[in-house]
Order: C-alpha cells, then sequence, then structure tokens
C-alpha cells in the first residue's frame, strides 16, 4: 500500500531541477497525462515515426485547450514545425526557457512570443490536432532544445 501511494504521489507530482513540482501543461489535463498509443503511434520519447525517432514527450491536452507554463519560463519566440501545407492548422510552437531547461512545444499558438510567464499563467492554446490527424490522441509535443530525451523533466 505505502509503495503503491508513492509511486502514485510521484506520478502527479513531477520534478525538475531543484525539486519544484512541474504545474500542469493544458487546464484539461490536471496530471499531465502522456499520450500512450493511438492509430497514429506512440506519444513517448524514442517512438517509431516511420523512417526517424520520435524526439520529444506527447502530453495529452484537448484542441482549443489553454496550454499553460509548467514553471516560470521565458518564451524566446515562435517556431514552425512542418513544411507541409497540409499541416498548416497545427504548424505553430514556442521556444521555451526555464529552470536551467531549454525546450520547445509544437502544436500551440502562443499568446505572445517573447518575455517570462510564471508558472501557472497561461501561454498560449492547442492547436485543432483533430483537424489534421483525425482520431489522433490530441497532444503538445514537449522537445528538448537538444533533442535528448523529456520524460525525466516532464
Amino acid at each position: 500500500m505505502v509503495v503503491f501511494l508513492v509511486i502514485y504521489l510521484a506520478s502527479l507530482s513531477l520534478l525538475v531541477s531543484e525539486g519544484e513540482s512541474v504545474h500542469l501543461f493544458c487546464r484539461g489535463n490536471p496530471s499531465n497525462e502522456k499520450r500512450t498509443s493511438d492509430m497514429w503511434g506512440s506519444g513517448h520519447y524514442g517512438a517509431s515515426r516511420g523512417d526517424r525517432i520520435h524526439k520529444g514527450v506527447d502530453i495529452r491536452c484537448e484542441d482549443g485547450d489553454d496550454v499553460l507554463a509548467p514553471f516560470d519560463v521565458t518564451l524566446e519566440g515562435a517556431l514552425s514545425v512542418f513544411t507541409d501545407p497540409k499541416m498548416a492548422a497545427i504548424n505553430s510552437g514556442i521556444n521555451l526557457r526555464g529552470k536551467g531547461l531549454c525546450f520547445k512545444l509544437f502544436a500551440v499558438r502562443p499568446d505572445r512570443n517573447f518575455g517570462l510567464v510564471r508558472k501557472g499563467e497561461r501561454i498560449g492554446t492547442m492547436l485543432p490536432m483533430q483537424t489534421v490527424f483525425p482520431g489522433i490522441t490530441s497532444h503538445i509535443h514537449v522537445q528538448m532544445c537538444d533533442r535528448t530525451d523529456p520524460t525525466q523533466y516532464f
């Protein structure tokens, strides 16, 4: 019972450097539940993407949901993810830094591109992933700037 409780609490209280817990990314997903597998693939780091490897972690987020700062972050500019015009509906993201980490969020329309955002404050809006990938588990993609595995942080 104690082991289960410890594991459960650890899964709800994800940690980053300096022991500070990560706030939720999406208002509708208070435990930062990760995308598992669906008809389009899996959301864990290292998952197969045909001829490439998934270099991030997918956090479940409903289309149109508020995307929030997981801890105090500095916004460092918008980014485009795709070159394929069929992906235009989800071709937006943001570069962020905080707690000694540099990471990117994909499939997010940021409210602004630069400046400080405090833990729990809104960064932007989850884009309409279902219009591009019908039946997928809608999610934001979290990727470290150096493309290493972000799982331990988020």
